[in-house]
Order: C-alpha cells, then sequence, then structure tokens
C-alpha cells in the first residue's frame, strides 16, 4: 500500500550543521551543536528501528519516479515483504542516511541498510536483488563479477539524469507494509 503525501509531508531538505570527512567516506557521527562540539553516534541512535522488525530498509527518493517506480517493482516482486522502505526526504530516512555515514539531504543513491551494514548505488541494487523473487538472486550474483567501478558509473549515469528521463512527483509516495 502507498499513499500520497504532499513533498513537505517527507520532511524538508536539509544541510547538515557539520559531517566529518574521512577519506572519500563520511563518518557516522556529525555535530548537533558546533559550539558545543557534541556528536550523535548514528548507528546507536537508529538501533530502536530494528529492535522490533529487523527487515532492512530501502532509502529512495521519494519524488523521483523511477525511485518510486523501482520501489513499487520490488514491492511487485518481494512476496514476503522482506525489505521496508522509507523515503530518502523523511526525518527517518535523514537519520538513516546519518547512520550509512552519508550526508542527511544525499537524495543521489538508493540505500539499502541492514542491521549492521548500509549498501548504496550499484551495490544496493544487487543487494534488493538478492531479496526478492527469483529470478532476481541469480541476476545479482552474475552482475557481481562487473567490476563496481563499471556498475557505479551506469548507476551514477541514470541517477544523476533520473528527473530529465523520467520526472517528478509533486508529492512523496510513503509505502506502508
Amino acid at each position: 500500500m502507498s499513499l500520497l503525501a504532499p513533498i513537505s509531508g517527507c520532511g524538508p531538505l536539509r544541510r547538515p550543521s557539520a559531517i566529518m570527512q574521512v577519506g572519500r567516506r563520511f563518518a557516522t557521527s556529525a555535530a548537533l551543536s558546533p559550539s558545543r562540539g557534541e556528536t550523535v553516534n548514528w548507528v546507536e541512535a537508529t538501533n530502536s528501528v530494528f529492535e522490533k522488525d529487523s527487515r532492512p530498509i530501502m532509502l529512495f527518493d521519494g519524488v523521483c519516479n523511477l525511485c518510486n517506480g523501482g520501489v513499487r517493482f520490488v514491492r511487485q516482486n518481494d512476496q514476503n515483504r522482506r525489505i521496508r522502505y522509507e523515503a530518502l526526504q523523511s526525518e527517518s530516512g535523514m537519520n538513516l542516511l546519518r547512520r550509512s555515514g552519508r550526508a542527511p539531504d544525499d537524495i543521489s543513491s538508493v540505500v539499502l541498510v541492514e542491521k549492521d551494514r548500509s549498501y548504496v548505488k550499484s551495490e544496493a541494487v544487487m543487494k534488493i536483488m538478492e531479496y526478492i523473487d527469483l529470478p532476481f538472486p541469480q541476476l545479482a550474483f552474475f552482475l557481481q563479477f562487473v567490476p563496481l567501478f563499471v556498475r557505479d558509473f551506469v548507476y551514477d549515469n541514470v541517477a544523476n539524469n533520473r528527473y530529465n528521463l523520467f520526472g517528478r512527483s509533486e508529492s512523496c509516495e510513503v509505502y506502508y507494509d
């Protein structure tokens, strides 16, 4: 079941107050108040999401027509309901992005968040394929032999042009299980 909500219902897009960058990856701590130097461990702060329901969460751009079509496709091919869904623009989505070491306003990629690990870009797509019904786990097996830089190059080209190719919605789709 999905529900259309106004874009603001998904939560506002915000810039983080401070994000520590380590190499090419972001650390999972972000300053709440730079003047006080307080930090939040986003893994601990979001652990409650997995206490009652250990299923992974697929984070997606709630206003992207391609992304919403992808969520509908995954839901149709996930007969056992092994995946949950959350818009990247929602408060929970932003917190899970922080947990994954990404900026809370980064809506550039689908992210799959498991209790102990997160996947982004083509790795997220392949991991999602492992959770859904046949023949997608087998297809994911064969795609793993394609080098990551090639998979992510293709992913980035589609992701960077998704609004031009597939359009944007004026509302955010929210999915409930």
